[in-house]
């Protein structure tokens, strides 16, 4: 009697099949992991340029002149190498306004972050599958903030 060794084709496919609904389910869900992942350094990067902002105006008792002291906010913001997806700006600078914002850029291109002097915060832009907000900042696909 002969003794057969190795896998039937049957056996095989299932396993291929096993690893293809696993990989239809895994590899989304890591990507959207990443995507939330990277939106921390637009959240936390604009909260800490708002209060570096804060701390101009209590001693300064304006805005307006941030653009001369500061560089219209260069020199307070988070730099490029700290927040390699997102590049920071900053508009409306008055003597009682101002607002923050983080645009999306490599990965999270599609992605908008703002925040003002009144600490209202907006997700204006979002990447496609994504919900945007106008009163926080989204960090799920869903628009949980």
């Amino acid at each position: 009697m002969k003794k057969h060794a190795g896998f039937t084709l049957i056996e095989v496919m299932i396993v291929v099949i096993v690893i293809g609904i696993l990989a239809a389910i895994a590899i989304p869900n890591y990507t959207d992991y990443l995507t939330r992942s990277r939106i921390t350094h637009a959240t936390s990067g604009l909260a800490a340029w708002r209060v570096r902002m804060e701390q101009f105006f209590q001693d300064n008792h304006t805005y307006a002149d941030a653009a001369a002291k500061i560089d219209g906010c260069d020199s307070t913001k988070p730099s490029a190498s700290d927040t390699p997806y997102f590049n920071f700006s900053c508009s409306n600078l008055t003597a009682s306004t101002y607002t923050l914002t983080a645009t999306g850029k490599d990965k999270m291109t599609g992605f908008t972050y703002t925040v003002t002097e009144a600490n209202a915060k907006s997700t204006p832009n979002v990447a496609a599958g994504w919900t945007s907000s106008p009163s926080c900042w989204v960090t799920s696909k869903g628009g949980g903030c």
